[in-house]
């Protein structure tokens, strides 16, 4: 299994790193927006195998939290990103 876990965090690696490509050259504000919210899936993503890999379910909670203020960060960038728009 350490090897299904090691390319498991290489992919997850190569991911954040074409991500944060796209987070520093993207277009637009949302384009940014949906890039730095693919990169906190990605971060919760490694933390879940680092939670499987040591069998340590104690950061659970943690994940879960991060993954939550992920989620509304980004609802909440859109929704103002929109009204920007809206008002020009």
């Amino acid at each position: 299994m350490t090897i299904v876990f090691t390319i498991v965090l290489v992919m997850l690696c190569a991911a954040g790193l074409l991500t944060l490509v796209r987070l520093l050259r993207g277009p637009g504000t949302l384009d940014r927006i949906v890039a730095l919210d693919v990169f906190v899936v990605l971060i919760v993503a490694g933390a879940a195998v680092y939670v499987a890999y040591y069998e340590d379910g104690s950061n659970i909670p943690l994940l879960a939290a991060v993954a939550l203020v992920g989620f509304v960060g980004s609802a909440t960038a859109a929704r103002l990103a929109e009204r920007r728009r809206r008002h020009r």
